[in-house]
């Protein structure tokens, strides 16, 4: 979305707002400090969206929003269930990933007690929408991704990867990608990007699947190489880095989008107050300045944008899930 969208999006909010009941409940809100859940250790996708929006909302809100890091459970499953059961009051709100219409299907698919649903949360804003990107060490045999490829076809199930935990966005990704390309290889799950990221730099694991922005200073200081793109289109921050559609993979797409939260049954007033924040929060110079340097382009869409967004990319997700079957 371009600036000229922003602008159309901000002006189109106030007539939202006069058409929702009681206005003086937002007028009122917030009066204390506000908790933006992160369900991932810091270093991650989400974790990189949540820190400038949350210091941008606590300038245009006027109360402090506090960033707190609830990895567990895989994927961010333990963050996203207890933001799912907080108070619908806008004082708890939620900085996830595409993972959350996920963990649903594989506590679905392994028949667990299902930790929280997607209906039970309120889109607000999409703030990044990134390709996965294939990365190694720099000082890996692996200059290409066929080089990759048919290594691991030579040493099936030998070749490590990171992830942020099962059925996670970095395990979706790069079991995406081993299905397509006819390769196995051995998953090993973290509790998040930044640990899978520490763990492919200390040389724990071998490739790792991840955002842009997460990978982009390891790169930029020579101890990693990219090797692929799941994106359908080539990127910015990574020119040079083919698609894995462009290589053949047709099949492959696959990104990690980072958005804010609340409760389904946050009142409306408040919804709507927090959506034009964070209207204003994607035009901020310091968000933008932060995420562009971080190699992660911007991706604002409003709430009704971004629900229809997540239907689809969902829908995609759990197919892919199911494909992947049982993996521990």
């Amino acid at each position: 979305m371009d600036r000229r969208d922003l602008l159309r999006a901000v002006a189109a909010l106030p007539l939202l707002r006069a058409a929702l009941p009681d206005p003086a409940f937002a007028q009122t809100y917030p009066v204390r400090n506000i908790t933006m859940i992160v369900p991932f250790p810091a270093g991650g996708q989400a974790d990189l969206a949540a820190r400038p929006v949350a210091m941008a909302l606590e300038r245009i809100l006027g109360k402090p929003v506090i960033v707190d890091n609830r990895a567990g459970g895989g994927g961010g499953s333990v963050g996203n269930a207890a933001a799912a059961r907080a108070e619908p009051d806008g004082y708890t709100l939620l900085m996830t990933l595409s993972s959350l219409a996920v963990l649903p299907e594989a506590d679905r698919l392994f028949d667990r007690p299902v930790a929280y649903e997607v209906s039970q949360f309120m889109p607000i804003a999409r703030v990044l929408a990134d390709p996965t990107l294939l990365a190694v060490p720099a000082s890996s045999p692996w200059k290409t991704a066929q080089e990759f490829v048919e290594d691991a076809r030579r040493r099936r199930g030998q070749i490590t990867y990171g992830s942020s935990g099962p059925y996670g966005t970095l395990h979706v990704a790069m079991e995406m990608f081993a299905s397509s390309a006819d390769i196995k290889l051995l998953h090993v799950p973290f509790r998040g990007a930044g640990p899978a990221l520490t763990a492919l730099l200390s040389g724990t694991v071998q490739a790792i699947a991840a955002a842009p922005g997460t990978l982009k200073p390891q790169v930029d200081d020579g101890k990693l190489r990219v090797l692929g793109n799941c994106g359908a289109q080539r990127i910015a921050s990574f020119p040079d880095v083919p698609t894995f559609q462009e290589l053949g993979y047709k099949d492959v797409e696959m990104y990690i989008w980072a958005g804010l939260f609340a409760q389904s049954s946050l009142p409306a007033p408040v919804a709507t107050r927090l959506r034009e924040a964070m209207a204003q929060v994607m035009m901020s110079p310091d968000v933008l300045k932060a995420f562009d340097t971080s190699g992660s382009l911007v991706a604002y869409q409003d709430a009704p944008a971004f629900s229809a967004f997540i239907a689809a990319d969902s829908a995609r997700l759990i197919a892919a899930v199911k494909k992947i079957g049982k993996v521990e």
